[in-house]
């Protein structure tokens, strides 16, 4: 992980409670490299996570390089903010792929037109600015049907990862059934879900 804001840990979060999902004896480890791109201690601490018996790399640092590291050494990575296969063909799970430009445009055409206005914005799958990279071809089709399906569900909004019950790392229910956090309680995210070991870096 680069730097523990609530970005970062959001994500973190939103990955074990994939994990959760589908597999109730997940475990997730998190190293903080203090970062967002050096490539030398991206790929240094994916060795160390792979020597410790760590099966899949999901980064939240720009290079290429822990894909990398996972291609040599033979185990699944989910590259970040841009389709990273051609740096791991056959260890790249799929990708977290940012697309700005649509956004871009937008307000590019509303300055032009004379529209543009200030704006907070806060956008995601639905408004594809966030997209599901390609699934690696070696993933049972009915794995990546369920994949592909459930992001299509976070696009259209009929699923949102962070509805309750969502436990924090005590035990506490923080998020209760079937509420949705808000954009606001995301934008400020401090702590782990359950299941997470460590703590989160004051």
């Amino acid at each position: 992980a680069s730097f523990p804001i609530p970005e970062v840990i959001r994500d973190i979060n939103a990955v074990m409670l994939g994990l959760q999902s589908v597999r109730d004896d997940a475990e997730l480890v998190v190293i903080w490299v203090n970062t967002w791109y050096d490539p030398a201690k991206e790929s240094d601490t994916a060795r160390v996570m792979i020597d410790q018996g760590v099966d899949v790399i999901i980064q939240h640092t720009d290079s290429p390089a822990a894909m990398q590291v996972a291609e040599e050494r033979g185990i699944w990575a989910v590259g970040q903010a841009s389709d990273m296969s051609r740096f791991g063909p056959k260890a790249q799970l799929t990708a977290v792929i940012d697309d700005w430009s649509p956004y871009y445009i937008e307000r590019v055409q509303a300055a032009m037109d004379g529209t543009w206005e200030t704006h907070d914005i806060w956008g995601g799958m639905h408004e594809g600015m966030i997209v599901m990279g390609p699934i690696n071809a070696a993933v049972p089709a009915e794995v990546a049907d369920e994949a592909t399906a459930i992001a299509a569900s976070i696009a259209d909004g009929s699923f949102h990862p962070f509805t309750g019950p969502i436990r924090n790392q005590a035990g506490e229910v923080v998020i209760p059934e079937g509420t949705v956090m808000s954009n606001e309680e995301l934008a400020g995210m401090n702590w782990y879900v359950e299941g997470i070991e460590g703590s989160v870096p004051q």
